[in-house]
């Protein structure tokens, strides 16, 4: 059945004010160009792009059971039409828990919620010199092991800390295996995070954060990313990365994206979650270990859409940054835009940003 709506839709060609026509896919999108400013019409724009999360509504990945489409229909309320379910660092035993879990809910999307397009491993195979929030099971990455997570759970994103022994090559393998690899919860230098981008690393995970910063003696992994990388994730909660960060980055990485690092505190009150093995508190605006360290974020993407128009950026460059640029990463060429053929996965935005309907796969919440 073909349905329709009518708003200022955001194209890959600019503004269009007029009719947006739909089933599962995108039909026709019929209208003028527009400037939104000159009306009070709805904003329609493509659904919002997540790559790395870990909870919601009180629930982890990392529990397994129905965890996964919990989580998915938290993000979905606020506008997330696909993610990628993140892993934490933990012993084998629970990584096979969740990809158990994860695998299953990637083959069968639930009523409301967010398509699960696979998996983020964000650890094991990380520094233990910069855990971050990860608990304390880092460890060498094993190329038969990573075959075999693949096997439970399609791994569409590896983080990797470059420098230990082994990674640097395991990046080619992985990146010759058409999986995304990125520089994360790493001690590398400059000249590291420059030979991990020849060797096919494709992006850094959350960036300046549990990385080595720049100075300009010493331009650390931070350097190497602002200097070289196309692709790059960004936590844009305010909190984990100053504004004037934020710009910077913007103005160095052309592909730029956002992500939340949700956790299980994400859509809830103040008070004790679990992340992975750790108990995190929510307090003070963001999610914190008992020494105080951030620990993920409580961030769902329209908020981090918000943000960036906050900062200064206008509606069309927030929205490739919570959608296209990571719908690029991924290869995603029917997600993260509104043409004929795509996905009709699309939000409908009020004048102040605030979600008013999302659509996923043809699926009005």
């Amino acid at each position: 059945m073909t349905r329709s709506i009518n708003g200022n839709i955001l194209t890959p060609d600019g503004w269009v004010r007029g009719t947006l026509r739909y089933g599962a896919h995108i039909d026709a999108i019929d209208g003028a160009a527009a400037d939104p400013a000159s009306n009070g019409d709805d904003y329609i724009l493509p659904g919002f792009i997540d790559v790395h999360v870990h909870g919601g509504a009180g629930r982890d990945m990392m529990e397994g059971g129905d965890a996964p489409h919990v989580i998915a229909a938290l993000h979905a309320k606020h506008g997330t039409t696909s993610l990628l379910a993140t892993t934490m660092t933990a012993p084998v035993e629970d990584i096979d828990r969740a990809l158990a879990a994860i695998g299953q809910a990637c083959a069968a999307r639930g009523k409301g919620e967010a398509r699960i397009l696979g998996v983020h491993l964000e650890g094991p195979y990380i520094n233990s010199g910069k855990l971050g929030a990860q608990p304390p099971y880092a460890r060498e990455a094993s190329l038969d092991e990573v075959k075999r997570f693949d096997a439970q759970a399609p791994m569409k994103l590896i983080t990797v800390a470059p420098e230990i022994d082994g990674h640097m090559e395991l990046v080619r393998v992985l990146a010759d295996a058409g999986i995304r690899v990125q520089v994360g919860h790493t001690t590398g230098s400059y000249e590291v995070g420059v030979d991990a981008l020849a060797h096919g690393a494709a992006g850094f995970t959350h960036l300046f954060n549990a990385m080595p910063g720049l100075h300009h003696r010493d331009p650390g992994m931070v350097g190497a990313a602002l200097a070289h990388a196309e692709y790059a994730e960004i936590i844009p909660d305010l909190l984990h990365v100053h504004p004037g960060a934020i710009r910077t980055a913007l103005r160095c990485i052309p592909k730029l994206f956002c992500v939340t690092d949700s956790t299980a505190a994400a859509g809830m009150p103040d008070g004790e979650y679990m992340l992975g093995r750790q108990v995190v508190h929510k307090c003070m605006g963001g999610v914190r270990l008992a020494n105080g360290s951030l620990a993920g974020s409580t961030l769902t993407m329209d908020q981090a859409l918000r943000n960036l128009v906050s900062i200064g950026l206008s509606i069309e460059d927030a929205s490739r940054r919570v959608s296209t640029n990571a719908a690029d990463y991924l290869g995603e060429t029917l997600r993260g835009r509104l043409a004929p053929g795509c996905h009709a996965d699309f939000v409908v935005l009020d004048r102040d940003l605030n979600i008013k309907a999302v659509h996923i796969e043809g699926e009005v919440l």
